[in-house]
């Protein structure tokens, strides 16, 4: 086997295989649906039918490559535990657990080499360090973030006041009020976390702190990882583990810090904590 291929490019191959076509296949169908119909050639209907049909299509087109991305990234990455967890945290693959997982398309052939490529997991991953990043990482709040946000929630409060000024119907001094009353809050929250300059997150080779848990070292924590939770506008990423008596759940999305990056500083830093433990 040629186990050259890093988990990050694997990934990366993962999400042109997979996550590019998908969009492109939902958001390709749904257009030419809209094109067609605006000019007459399909009754407004279609939509609906539009939508199912560009689900499907994207489906089908996970269940035959996903299968072909786990056989030659199997093949060609050493670290296959990191890979899996990655790929799952990075929805590049379903869960073995869910029935989409069910539905992938495999030949006779591709089952075997699979089921010949899974043993693979019942040896540990080699550990790989990464010497450009530091002892510690300290996370903080993003600054460019909320001003940004402060910005947007400043020109929201200037509409909502405006129209209360200066719309004479009552409906839209209504809206104004409401408005200004939600420009004000949002500025104000993300003033505040501008202003913040205490650590959010400090984790290192020993282990983790947050704003909300005490220092635990990385023997005490399980199950590390960055989760999201909601769809659409509406999600949003959290820090996760257990530790002794209790657990962390801490959402990251105002941090100067990505889901992807944290996860992989978890695996970096567990990692660099079990070879000084298993070289001692």
């Amino acid at each position: 086997m040629n186990e050259t291929i890093t988990v990050d490019r694997a990934i990366s191959k993962g999400h042109r295989m997979m996550s590019y076509p998908v969009l492109a296949i939902i958001l390709g169908t749904i257009g030419i649906t809209a094109y067609l119909n605006i000019q007459k050639l399909i009754p407004s209907w279609c939509f609906p039918i539009s939508f199912v049909v560009a689900f499907f299509f994207a489906w089908l087109w996970c269940s035959y490559m996903i299968t072909k991305w786990k056989l030659w990234a199997y093949e060609n990455v050493r670290n296959v535990h990191e890979l899996k967890k990655r790929a799952l945290q990075e929805k590049v693959i379903w869960p073995d657990s869910s029935f989409l997982a069910k539905t992938e398309f495999r030949t006779i052939k591709d089952k075997e080499k699979l089921n010949f490529l899974e043993n693979k997991f019942k040896k540990d991953d080699v550990f790989q360090n990464d010497l450009m990043v530091p002892f510690e990482t300290i996370i903080y709040y993003s600054k460019g973030k909320s001003f940004l946000q402060m910005f947007i929630m400043l020109c929201v409060l200037g509409i909502g006041i405006n129209f209360v000024l200066n719309m004479d119907d009552y409906f839209f001094r209504i809206l104004g009020a409401i408005l200004s009353i939600i420009g004000a809050f949002f500025f104000y929250k993300k003033y505040k976390e501008a202003t913040i300059k205490e650590p959010q997150i400090i984790i290192n080779d020993k282990g983790i702190k947050t704003i909300t848990t005490d220092f635990y070292l990385w023997k005490e924590i399980e199950n590390e990882e960055v989760i999201s939770e909601g769809t659409g506008k509406h999600t949003h990423y959290y820090l996760i583990y257990n530790y002794p008596n209790g657990a962390e759940h801490l959402q990251i999305d105002g941090y100067n810090i990505n889901k992807r990056k944290l996860n992989k500083l978890l695996i970096l830093y567990r990692g660099r904590s079990k070879t000084k433990t298993m070289n001692r």
